[in-house]
């Protein structure tokens, strides 16, 4: 079996993963998110996702990558992680009573031969009206950093969240139903814990 690395050091990626029973190391990329100035969610997500798998199978000779990037975008904005207290408030603000949408890319890297997958999925978050109380308790509860847009849906935000449209694993940070079927392509087989050397490579990049 070839080894399987997750080449994030969010620990919410890290407890899905073991959730569904994988068993992986964890290499952080070192890809400096804040020096990307793509606009388009999208391709922001795609290129982040892409940017991290490509800088840990760069130092792989045989495995497989597993890497992601979660943005956060409200009325044309890009969400980012809140950079001090003030701007978890700005965020908070105009997620309050509006629907947003969360886009994570995922790319999945096998090695030899970097045989490469990639897919965007996108979850509709409408949340309630927050109240200025309801913020203050938020983030003074200190669940607002480290996260795209400032909130973690897996925690207490739960109470400002009134329904979404699609995956919920995408909102933690990880489409697990995406990454499963990517996996599969590159030679997952259920309860292996790892990849079968055998299985036959994916075939160019798919993207989505």
């Amino acid at each position: 079996m070839e080894n399987i690395l997750l080449a994030s050091a969010s620990p919410r990626r890290a407890q899905l993963l073991r959730q569904i029973g994988m068993v992986f190391d964890v290499v952080a990329s070192g890809v400096e998110e804040e020096n990307v100035t793509e606009e388009d969610p999208v391709r922001l997500a795609e290129y982040l996702a892409m940017s991290k798998a490509k800088t840990v199978a760069a130092e792989l000779d045989r495995g497989i990558v597993i890497a992601a990037d979660t943005v956060v975008c409200v009325e044309g904005e890009l969400l980012g992680k809140p950079v001090d207290e003030e701007d978890a408030w700005r965020m908070l603000r105009l997620l309050s009573g509006r629907c947003h949408q969360v886009m994570t890319g995922v790319a999945v890297i096998r090695q030899p031969g970097l045989q490469t997958l990639c897919h965007v999925e996108t979850t509709k978050v409408c949340m309630r009206p927050i109240t200025e109380e309801e913020m203050r308790w938020y983030i003074h509860s200190g669940e607002a950093w480290d996260k795209a847009g400032g909130y973690g849906i897996q925690g207490k935000a739960a109470v400002f969240v009134e329904r979404i449209e699609g995956c919920y694993f995408n909102v933690v940070g990880l489409p697990l139903a995406a990454l499963w079927q990517m996996l599969k392509q590159c030679g997952f087989r259920e309860g292996a814990g790892g990849i079968d050397s055998t299985a036959p490579d994916p075939q160019g990049t798919a993207s989505g």
